[in-house]
């Protein structure tokens, strides 16, 4: 059973919540640890470049956690997302985003992270033209490894000293929740957290702008998806029975309002676009 580290998780090997195979030729997407001494802070840099011929829609079932996100001379903040997350790129372009872990967001915005949820805000409108400026200037840098060594000295120098504890402690509990399949439900969290329901609920609509209940059910899903993507049989009722449905049916009927498709027509969507990508 995961339990409430004192160290961070670490930066998973592979992204989860993609729900789209594109082919490496349209889409090119890099993930970059942070060094140390913003390991508290950022989860990882990431990378995006495409080049399509025809249109190709993109979606994703995001985590729970607040990007900056640079493209084409502008800079926004994108709080957490609760439904999927779709786009459609065309032509060629390049993006560049700065995830923040868990609760490390908080001080930075000095008010609850709730107040982004949904919503995608211009950095100059949260923090300044000046920083919104410096912010888009990231990708004058051609080389990648040059935009994430200049996104690190821009946060070093932006950074508050010192961390707040509250924010430590949010991201701490988020990752012990990621891959622990024993968890049941936020009563069993909290008592693991030594608080309340009611003070871990508040936690978390102040530093990561969602409940803990909605964080444990997206990473079992998470969980579903990167299975049916690796062309395993996922045992929904089961799934169902750990997220705390009152039947499997509910659960697919979650899936299909989150997804797009019950699991079924998904695992065979995915397996025609990774045919199609090979």
């Amino acid at each position: 059973m995961a339990t409430i580290g004192k160290t961070r998780r670490p930066m998973s090997p592979t992204p989860r919540g993609v729900l789209h195979r594109l082919p490496d030729a349209d889409l090119q997407y890099r993930r970059h640890a942070p060094p140390p001494a913003l390991a508290e802070w950022v989860e990882h840099f990431w990378s995006v470049r495409w080049e399509v011929r025809e249109p190709r829609l993109q979606e994703t079932l995001p985590h729970p956690n607040v990007h900056v996100v640079v493209e084409a001379g502008r800079a926004e903040v994108a709080g957490v997302q609760t439904a999927r997350f779709a786009r459609t790129l065309a032509g060629h372009g390049r993006a560049f985003g700065i995830k923040f872990r868990a609760g490390a967001f908080r001080p930075l915005l000095g008010r609850p992270v709730s107040a982004l949820t949904d919503r995608v805000e211009p950095v100059a409108a949260l923090f300044g033209e000046d920083e919104a400026r410096a912010l888009a200037g990231l990708l004058q840098h051609e080389e990648e490894a040059a935009t994430v060594d200049a996104a690190c000295r821009h946060l070093a120098g932006r950074l508050p000293a010192a961390s707040d504890p509250h924010a430590v402690l949010a991201g701490r509990i988020v990752d012990s929740i990621v891959d622990d399949r024993e968890l049941r439900g936020v009563a069993e969290l909290a008592r693991r957290c030594a608080m309340t329901p009611r003070a871990l609920q508040r936690l978390f609509n102040d530093y990561v702008g969602v409940g803990p209940k909605w964080v444990i059910q997206r990473y079992r899903l998470h969980e579903a998806i990167a299975q049916v993507q690796q062309g395993r049989a996922v045992a929904w009722a089961e799934l169902a029975q750990e997220l705390g449905y009152y039947d499997q049916a509910h659960l697919i009927t979650d899936f299909r309002r989150l997804v797009g498709r019950t699991p079924a027509e998904y695992a065979r969507a995915h397996q025609d676009e990774a045919g199609r990508a090979e």
